[in-house]
Order: C-alpha cells, then sequence, then structure tokens
C-alpha cells in the first residue's frame, strides 16, 4: 500500500493512543486522590497484596478474610483497588479493615494493578502478592508463593495450576494455558508451566524495572518483560477451585486468546527492541 495513503491512517492511530492515554492518565489521577483522601496517614507493611476488582462485591469478602496478618514474621497489607462498578465493593473492603483505592470507571485489570504497583512502591511495600477477587486463588497459599522470593531464590514466583490442581471444567481454557505457556517460553527462555496466572509473587525492585503498557492481561507482559531484564522467575503448585459466584470478565475463549496474543506478540517486539 502507499505510503501517502498510509500516513493519515497513521496519525489517525496516534491521536487515538494519545487520547487514551489522556484518559488513563486523568482517571489514575482521580484514583489516587480518592486514595489519599481514604487513607491520610497510609502505611504499608513490606509485604502487599493486591487485589483489583470488578463487580466482585458477592466474592471478595471471603477472600479478604482468607488473607494472612503475617508471613514469616513480615507484617502483611491488603490493598484492593476497585476497577469501577457501583457494587458497593469499597464498602466491603472497608468493613475488612483493608486499604482501597477507587477507580471511577473501568479501566482495565492491567491499569488497575499498575496503580497498585505504584501505590505500594509509595507506601514501603518490599513485596507484592497479586491474587483475584473472584475466589479462584486460596489466600492460604500466599505464604508457600512468597517463600522462594523471601528466602532470596527467586525475583518473581507464578502460582501454577498445571503442577498444582485445576478443578475448573474449562478445557479448552486449560488447552489454551499449555499453548500459551509453550509460546511465552519460547520466546522469553523460560521453563514455566502457567503463564497466563495472576496468582504471583515478586520483589518491588522487578516491579521498578518492568515496563508495563497494557489496560488487559498483564501476566504475559509482566513475564515477558521481566524475563527480557534478567530477572530469575520460579513456580509453585496452585490449587485453583472455580470462581466462587457471578461470570469471569474476560470474554469469550476466542476473545481472550485473540487478545492475550496480541499482548505477547507486542510485548516480545517491544523488549527485542
Amino acid at each position: 500500500m502507499d505510503v501517502a495513503v498510509l500516513a493519515p491512517l497513521t496519525r489517525a492511530h496516534a491521536r487515538e493512543k494519545r487520547r487514551h492515554d489522556d484518559v488513563r492518565n486523568l482517571v489514575m489521577e482521580l484514583a489516587r486522590s480518592d486514595f489519599r483522601r481514604r487513607h491520610p496517614d497510609a502505611t504499608f507493611g513490606p509485604i502487599v497484596v493486591l487485589i483489583a476488582s470488578y463487580l466482585e462485591a458477592d466474592n471478595i469478602g471471603a477472600v479478604l478474610k482468607g488473607v494472612p496478618p503475617e508471613v514469616d514474621g513480615h507484617a502483611v497489607t491488603t490493598l484492593v483497588v476497585v476497577d469501577g462498578g457501583d457494587d458497593g465493593t469499597e464498602d466491603i473492603v472497608a468493613e475488612h479493615g483493608a486499604y482501597c483505592c477507587v477507580l471511577p470507571v473501568n479501566m482495565g485489570q492491567g491499569v488497575a494493578l499498575k496503580l497498585g504497583y505504584e501505590l505500594a512502591d509509595a507506601y514501603g511495600a518490599e513485596y507484592v502478592v497479586t491474587l483475584d477477587a473472584d475466589g479462584q486463588n486460596d489466600p492460604a497459599e500466599i505464604a508457600d508463593l512468597l517463600a522462594p522470593v523471601l528466602a532470596d531464590e527467586a525475583d518473581f514466583v507464578i502460582a501454577s495450576r498445571r503442577l498444582g490442581s485445576d478443578h475448573t471444567e474449562d478445557g479448552v481454557r486449560r488447552a489454551g494455558v499449555v499453548f500459551f505457556s509453550f509460546v511465552i517460553n519460547a520466546l522469553a527462555g523460560q521453563h514455566l508451566t502457567d503463564t497466563s496466572n495472576g496468582f504471583r509473587a515478586l520483589k518491588i525492585d522487578v516491579l521498578r524495572d518492568v515496563t508495563l503498557e497494557q489496560d488487559q492481561y498483564q501476566t504475559s507482559e509482566l513475564i515477558i518483560s521481566a524475563a527480557a531484564r534478567g530477572w530469575r522467575l520460579g513456580e509453585r503448585p496452585t490449587l485453583w477451585h472455580p470462581r466462587a459466584s457471578g461470570e469471569s470478565k474476560k470474554g469469550s475463549n476466542i476473545f481472550f486468546a485473540l487478545q492475550y496474543a496480541r499482548v505477547v506478540l507486542r510485548t516480545w517486539l517491544r523488549e527485542r527492541r
């Protein structure tokens, strides 16, 4: 195609990206202000358990109840980033004594987690554990997931349902876990068995170093970026539960696979450059 024909399309894409970035930055700044208003004297412990939540009011209470108050003598702080929605999740978080930051509109799990990483770093965390708000991860496993990181045997540890046990019934998604693990291992030079699991523990230094640009499907971006920069990645087995209630927000398996593949390819090309 002629360059003269492509030029207007390229300029339009650049304008749209700038507009999206401006909106994202504005929404994140509003959320930072919300956090400071809610918690003017905030101080985090060395371990922050970070949960991004979108319309999970029916599930998040049980998750918060299961988070341990300390791990290996290190105090644990729980931070929930509410990614928009109007189901009152922030009220449930407050009832459980956890910290809460609210994005005024739904921006995507990647944006919510990035904001959570930023707050964890700003308020004194040394380690971050992320887990889902829907009950698929067991907070009782946090200590086991953190163990190699606290012992300085790894910088970034991912829970693996393939090393443990997957109690869900979606065979297509299970096959996707195997396929994308193969692809990411080939691109990133790793030997991981579950590269699409959001239950993970990592040092704050890793989060300071990696590049995170994706609004969704951040797990693959985080793995590829961390591996490209030489951080030590590891795994621990996990027991993967069906979600406690409600429906997944990730969309159909085909949509998820296409979007996940897009993030993998874009991140790999970016890190190569």
